[in-house]
């Protein structure tokens, strides 16, 4: 094993990966390889883009003291990864035999059988459960480390997986209810509020919580507790990102050049997702399909593919060996971003850095 890869034999690694997975696609999937080869493709120019600028650079990342963070085995896990969130949003034939093993599990608390999704929230849900109690044990010490951790189980145990399947199972209508607008982006979509809509009170109850969740509650919150209280405590990305990722933490990029990225790519995406969202809701209540010639259905596929599934999927926690386990989060999620404004300009727990007092030394991202 090799450790302290740099960056550019990440880069090349996984994207060698992705370009193995791109041919098999193209092999084995007939006519219905072109979103998981654009995906591919993506991640292979972002992998490349990575190789250049560590080459014009010359930086190094931050060593692990573990080799299998960022040696040949994290690489791999990286790889890992990144085939099954493709064969999952695109290809889930490949993965059938999965599914059926979940199908027990699925059956016990919803009553049906098992699906991708099913499986997909089974193995998120162990993730963080399994990682979790690695990091329970390696922050026995720091009570605030110890409650965090619990706390993200907690909500992707009860609020993202058991509630919504037992609701499933009630013939109830079913929703991840701490899961917040703009990044659950379909909850203004017109056939989730017709669903909500036509489910009775307990629809029209969830129709009234998203939307207040999004108006009153993360301002609220956010002015009293900071944007935190919601990423590193209640949200599923972050809870994954703070278990199973958090070996792989010491990897994101501190530089200037990576704040100033972060900036623009995180709020462009907060953009298109008010814009998408806008445009949907103008074609449900006008009866248009078509806002300023662009037709909503596009828009809101594009964005599924490029922001829900190859962003925060793919790219989000399969580079987790590659640029940290922050990297939806700092780059792509539009809640945070707009978590960010709101905390920016009314919080009691506005964060400001100094960059002339920066000395790199890396503790921001030590927990």
């Amino acid at each position: 094993m090799t450790r302290g890869l740099r960056w550019g034999w990440r880069g090349l690694f996984l994207g060698a990966a992705v370009a193995g997975l791109l041919l098999y696609g193209v092999h084995y999937m007939n006519d219905e390889y072109f979103w998981p080869a654009l995906t591919a493709l993506m991640a292979l120019l972002i992998t490349t883009l990575v190789f250049f600028y560590q080459k014009q650079a010359k930086r190094t990342p931050p060593r692990s003291a573990s080799p299998t963070v960022t040696g040949w085995l994290g690489m791999l896990t990286g790889a890992y990864l990144i085939g099954f969130y493709i064969l999952l949003y695109w290809a889930p034939q490949h993965i059938t035999g999965w599914i059926v093993m979940a199908g027990p599990i699925s059956r016990a608390l919803n009553g049906g059988e098992a699906s991708q999704w099913f499986l997909y929230g089974l193995l998120y849900t162990l993730a963080i459960l399994v990682m979790g109690i690695r990091m329970l044990t390696k922050y026995r010490h720091n009570r605030y480390q110890i409650a965090r951790t619990f706390s993200v189980m907690f909500f992707q145990v009860a609020f993202a997986f058991l509630i919504p399947e037992i609701l499933v199972r009630l013939n109830l209508p079913s929703m991840d209810l701490k899961n917040i607008w703009p990044l659950n982006y379909t909850f203004f979509f017109d056939w989730n509020i017709n669903k909500l809509i036509d489910s009775g009170a307990l629809g029209i109850f969830m129709l009234v919580w998203g939307i207040v969740l999004v108006i009153v509650a993360v301002p609220v919150i956010t002015y009293f507790f900071g944007k935190r209280w919601y990423c590193s405590w209640v949200c599923g990305c972050g809870g994954l990102a703070e278990t199973l990722g958090d070996p792989y933490r010491q990897l994101s990029d501190k530089s200037l050049r990576a704040w100033q990225y972060e900036r623009w790519i995180i709020h462009g995406v907060l953009v298109f997702a008010v814009v998408m969202t806008a445009m949907t809701l103008y074609t449900y209540f006008s009866g248009e399909k078509t806002v300023l010639s662009f037709n909503s259905n596009t828009v809101r596929t594009w964005y599924g593919f490029i922001i829900g599934s190859a962003f925060a999927g793919v790219v989000g926690t399969g580079f987790y060996p590659l640029m940290g386990n922050r990297v939806w989060c700092r780059f792509g999620c539009p809640l945070a971003a707009y978590l960010g404004l709101v905390q920016r300009f009314q919080s009691r727990f506005r964060i400001t850095t100094n960059g002339g007092q920066c000395i790199s030394c890396g503790n921001c991202s030590t927990y």
